[in-house]
């Protein structure tokens, strides 16, 4: 007769807490692939998952329990009462879903092999369940967008950036031609910190080393840069690799090349960029009937000329000068934004309402309350 061990109350309480822990972190990941994301696979996985643990959460081990002489149900700590962003709610989760996997995969080995193995393997689902919702909500964020904010050097461009942010923007180009790497590096580390905060992608111009030291959510590329397969082997599988096109042969080979997004323009000659024809209206119709993917018109589109955007199947477009150069650039986004969301069929009479000193801030628009977490 085997002697008992008596390390197995004391396992059998950790293997109890440690599988309670992973199943409430999964319901957390799992209420949002529901209901944010609305997207079946991840959810049905999620369930998957916390079933397959159900199972290994046995009667004995329920038995164990002993809530009323934990002594870790009285300690806390400030930054678990509160969460900044919905990416920062589910980041948690998930590592504490891993943490309790790996704590139940050593325990369980002094008790159950089987049991150590099935966490195990649970485990490595639970990290491409997070590498998949990762491009899940990027691609949501980026099908959802109606305004692309690509910026130009300035003084105070971080503050500008804010306050695009505030006013609902949700796609941040960082574009610096002329800055050294290491000014470049620094901004685009700020602006992804910033774009984050916010909930909202951030893109880097051109650079695809740039973009990886910076860990940006993607890098936009022009006609005469890197080819869309080396940008996504360098940066990964996860990131958003966009292209600028100015016809439709671009177009055409953007798309073979598996674009996450295309850029059509410039749709009017600009300072951006000088010297460039513009594609015209006729290139954003040709756009609205063939592309694929995420589109956004681009080049010298402001409140005079917008409408007759919108007219040629322009739905999303991106903009440089009407937010970066705007005196209010919230209140200008918020313009855009509700202007785009109308459509076509709606003439804008207003132009972007300028604040003034003793006006209170606007309140945030419906569509900024509700964000899709990065990663």
């Amino acid at each position: 007769m085997s002697e008992p061990n008596p390390l197995q109350p004391s396992v059998q309480r950790i293997l109890d807490a440690n599988l309670d822990r992973s199943r409430e972190g999964l319901r957390i990941i799992e209420e949002w692939c529901r209901f944010g994301l609305n997207d079946s696979n991840l959810t049905q996985e999620c369930k998957n998952l916390r079933q397959e643990l159900g199972r290994l959460h046995t009667p004995a081990l329920r038995a164990a329990r002993n809530t009323a002489n934990d002594v870790g149900t009285t300690l806390s700590h400030p930054q678990e009462e509160q969460r900044q962003s919905l990416e920062e709610l589910l980041v948690i989760n998930f590592s504490r879903i891993q943490e309790a996997l790996r704590v139940l995969e050593e325990y369980s080995k002094l008790m159950s092999g089987p049991m150590s193995h099935t966490c195990k393997q649970i485990r490595y689902r639970v990290y491409s369940l997070e590498s998949a919702m990762t491009v899940t909500n990027r691609r949501h964020i980026l099908a959802a967008a109606r305004l692309y904010l690509v910026t130009m050097p300035m003084p105070n461009l971080l503050s500008i950036v804010e306050k695009a942010l505030k006013g609902g923007l949700t796609l941040v180009q960082y574009r610096d031609k002329d800055s050294d790497d290491e000014q470049r590096l620094s901004m685009a580390k700020q602006l992804r910190e910033l774009c984050h905060r916010y909930e909202a992608l951030f893109i880097l111009n051109d650079r695809v080393d740039l973009a990886l030291a910076a860990d940006a959510d993607g890098v936009h590329l022009g006609q005469n840069d890197v080819p869309i397969a080396l940008a996504r082997q360098i940066l990964g599988p996860h990131k958003i690799v966009g292209r600028s096109t100015t016809n439709p042969k671009e177009m055409s080979l953007a798309l073979q090349e598996g674009a996450d997004y295309i850029g059509v323009g410039p749709v009017y000659e600009t300072p951006t960029k000088a010297g460039k024809a513009a594609a015209g209206l006729e290139y954003v119709r040709f756009a609205a009937q063939h592309a694929t993917v995420p589109w956004f018109a681009i080049g010298g589109i402001d409140p005079n000329n917008l409408e007759d955007v919108m007219s040629h199947g322009g739905r999303s477009v991106a903009m440089v000068r009407a937010i970066c150069q705007s005196e209010q650039p919230n209140l200008a986004v918020q313009y855009f934004l509700n202007r785009l969301n109308q459509g076509p069929e709606k003439s804008a009479t207003t132009q972007p309402e300028q604040k003034t000193e003793s006006r209170p801030e606007p309140e945030l628009p419906q569509h900024n309350r509700s964000r899709i977490p990065l990663r």
